[in-house]
């Protein structure tokens, strides 16, 4: 399978989408009867979304986009495990999606959650204590390293970060994903969702998105 869009024409019609949503003039394209035929048979998505399952922050509605568009992996906190990178793999290696965005948000509770657990010891119970585990490398050195320099930080700060080293991560761990960034036939993108405004912000890039 191939898909002819760059990783830069990818970033470019997911902010002109999300534009779209923020302005509240969404085309709610890929949407119709039509469409869902022509998808029947096969997929070809133009970027693969790894994103907080935050219920506020779907990825088809934010980026106005449609079936067939988005393949989209959703974790608490957008946490890694082998599975989401299994996932994102099959996105790019085998549906060929030029870019993937590492979809980050403000308020996210998976991060203020890790933030409390490394400045009062206080962990949650369960297994939602395994999403703390994973998102405390990405903030840990922060503030120096030391529990005030963490202190001193907001938790929207904090939430860039773990986005900038989810990033760095899926570059590291994916030997696929690495080749083809590499190659040019992809890029990462670690994005900021605003919740109270809808507003898509660019954290950090990896390969060439033109922005």
């Amino acid at each position: 399978m191939t898909n002819q869009i760059t990783p830069a024409a990818a970033w470019a019609t997911l902010r002109a989408g999300n534009a779209r949503f923020v302005a509240g003039a969404m085309e709610h394209p890929s949407q119709g009867a039509d469409h869902r035929t022509e998808v029947q048979a096969e997929q070809q998505p133009f970027a693969v979304i790894f994103g907080c399952s935050d219920s506020r922050v779907a990825a088809e509605i934010v980026f106005d986009q449609g079936l067939g568009d988005l393949f989209v992996v959703r974790t608490a906190g957008h946490v890694i495990d082998t599975a989401v990178v299994a996932s994102i793999e099959y996105g790019v290696d085998l549906l060929a999606a030029p870019l993937v965005v590492v979809l980050g948000h403000d308020g996210c509770g998976a991060v203020a959650a890790a933030t409390t657990a490394l400045t009062t010891g206080r962990l949650p119970q369960g297994l939602v204590r395994a999403i703390v585990d994973r998102v405390i490398p990405s903030i840990v050195g922060l503030g120096g390293g030391g529990i005030h320099g963490l202190t001193s930080l907001d938790t929207d700060t904090l939430g860039r970060e773990h986005t900038r080293h989810t990033v760095q991560m899926l570059q590291s761990y994916s030997a696929g994903l690495s080749g083809a960034i590499a190659a040019g036939r992809c890029a990462i993108v670690g994005a900021e969702y605003r919740l109270a405004d809808g507003r898509i912000s660019l954290v950090e890039s990896v390969g060439d998105v033109g922005a």
